[in-house]
């Protein structure tokens, strides 16, 4: 799954694009844009401040958000506090203490790893396993679609679409060589700086202040620091982390360049060793929830929860959640197994809410992850979904997990989420690069230059996407849920639909483009509310809906309960 949206002009979003993204990213007050308030602050934010100033009198309490992703850094100064610790399992004997069938999963539990440590950092595209693994039942062959059962239907239908779209895009093509260049050039700046600076790693900021004295020193701190810049991460973030973005962006076009010729490696059987085939083989994995490519889940979990007004980084959304990590997602596409059996380890160890910032146009085993997201609904957990990065309607192409299940129903404990912006930095409200739909999508929430945690040293920079959205609305989800504690996943839902912002009658918005063509639309037809996610709104909603059940709960007490009664 691409999950992570590189702002850069080499990796072939336009020039308008990334240029008008980049206008205002090193000040200060970016960092916090998409916590403000439109009427008092000029940008299109949450309102998160006015939410809380209608919580102040109120209390709180703990509520878990479950994060179903690439990994956490569990030592970051903004993210060790609000870390969820299972209480039952002693951290690091070797035994698994609340027999729950997973080991020392302390902070949550790791799918992608092995009994023996390793881990899966780097996994194929779901279309070429598609491709290859049904190959062999279709290709060549004459295929009677009626008599076939609804699943392999499915099957068959999804082997021809992988089929269709297994050769590499005319943009990839074009733009593949461009890439290996400038990873070729990237890798021997940077070598070249930490030789002549004496420094390993270093952030923008500080390269600007670095006095080289070579030629071959000064050019390579020019071009590495422009390119520094253009990758968005913002002015803290370090060179170790671009350089390692761009290789990963390269290697993941250089796989879809040869994912029609070459198999993929069967990686489960090499590390993980379980049955991909059968969903009860679920106690594999280990408990390492960091991993090696946590940038994109420490990103995530920092927008729900990092520890507010604590004096540094930023503040999160939620100020008394607690964060679990379930580690499922690699870089490449994620497993349709995982994925189901990571929403069910979240269920059944506590969280209430649940952000999945991922997602595929190719799902083989759907029906286990429909499964899962229906026993969540039976648990009464709220499940939020970033809507995906394609500049794609939704409602007509796939983007799984789906909310129409199999059987034809469709979930009702889910919010999909596309990602907004504001025009004083971007010209719009809705991100470029964001999905819509106007079913398919329930509400936009700020996913353009969101500043976050980001792994190693206490870093923080800024990333976009919708995996950005996601974990706005999951945090503001978990928010509610701490405050309200009797309203219903349901009722969370409909507190955060019911109060999201229309930009007014006749006020449109750029439709979501990535070839930088203009289309202004109206924002009710880009989601099914028609509106922008505002806390505090949601959080007045919320707090007429619990006075409403609170009500209701008084109303079915005996009257006399408690006359007469003694107090001693």
């Amino acid at each position: 799954m691409r999950y992570l949206l590189l702002i850069t002009v080499g990796f072939g979003l336009s020039v308008a694009s990334a240029q008008s993204s980049l206008r205002q990213l090193n000040k200060d007050s970016l960092k916090t844009w998409y916590l403000k308030d439109k009427a008092t602050d000029g940008v299109a934010g949450i309102s998160l401040n006015k939410a809380y100033q209608l919580l102040k009198n109120k209390k709180s309490t703990p509520i878990i958000v479950a994060v179903i992703d690439s990994g956490v850094d569990t030592t970051h100064e903004d993210l060790k506090s609000v870390l969820w610790h299972n209480l039952k399992e002693i951290p690091n004997n070797g035994i698994d203490d609340d027999g729950n069938g997973y080991v020392d999963d302390y902070y949550g539990w790791n799918f992608l790893g092995g009994k023996d440590g390793r881990n899966v950092e780097k996994a194929s595209s779901e279309k070429a396993r598609v491709y290859h693994g049904y190959k062999v039942l279709y290709e060549g062959k004459i295929i009677d679609e009626n008599s076939l059962s609804s699943e392999e239907k499915y099957r068959y239908k999804m082997w021809q679409q992988a089929a269709a779209e297994i050769e590499p895009s005319p943009d990839n093509v074009a733009q593949l060589p461009m890439m290996q260049r400038i990873r070729g050039s990237l890798i021997a700046m940077d070598s070249i700086i930490k030789k002549e600076s004496k420094q390993q790693e270093y952030t923008s900021e500080e390269l600007e202040k670095f006095e080289l004295q070579t030629s071959e020193g000064k050019m390579a701190k020019t071009k590495f620091l422009n390119l520094m810049k253009m990758v968005g991460l913002g002015s803290e973030a370090k060179n170790t982390l671009v350089v390692q973005m761009i290789k990963d962006e390269v290697a993941r076009m250089e796989d879809e360049m040869a994912a029609k010729e070459k198999v993929p490696t069967d990686i489960r059987a090499e590390i993980i060793k379980d049955n991909p085939a059968d969903i009860d083989d679920k106690f594999y994995g280990n408990k390492d929830v960091m991993g090696t490519g946590s940038m994109h889940g420490t990103h995530v979990s920092g927008i729900i929860g990092a520890s507010r007004n604590n004096g540094v980084g930023m503040d999160g959304i939620a100020d008394n959640v607690k964060v679990m990590m379930v580690r499922a997602v690699p870089d490449g596409d994620e497993y349709d197994k995982d994925i189901a059996l990571a929403i069910r380890y979240a269920v059944d160890n506590g969280a209430k809410v649940i952000n999945m910032s991922f997602g595929k146009s190719f799902s083989p085993d759907k029906k286990w992850v429909d499964e899962a997201i229906k026993y969540a609904a039976t648990k009464d957990v709220l499940i939020v979904h970033a809507a995906g990065n394609d500049s794609k309607n939704i409602d007509s192409t796939n983007n799984y997990p789906s909310t129409t299940f199999l059987d034809g129903t469709v979930a009702k404990n889910v919010i999909t989420v596309g990602a907004s912006s504001d025009p004083s930095f971007a010209n719009s409200y809705t991100a470029f690069f964001s999905n819509y739909g106007k079913n398919g999508v329930d509400v936009f929430a700020p996913g353009s230059q969101i500043y976050s945690t980001l792994p190693g040293g206490n870093s923080y920079g800024f990333e976009d996407g919708t995996s950005m959205a996601s974990p706005v609305v999951a945090g503001l989800a978990g928010l509610i849920r701490s405050y309200f504690p009797k309203l219903t996943a349901d009722q969370v839902k409909q507190a955060i639909s019911a109060s999201a912002t229309s930009l007014g009658t006749g006020v449109t918005t750029l439709k979501p483009n990535k070839e930088g063509v203009k289309q202004e639309v109206p924002l009710g037809s880009l989601c099914k509310t028609g509106g922008l996610l505002n806390a505090y709104g949601a959080v007045e909603v919320a707090d007429k809906l619990s006075a409403q059940v609170v009500k209701k709960l008084d109303d079915t007490l005996p009257k006399s309960s408690f006359k007469n009664k003694t107090v001693n």
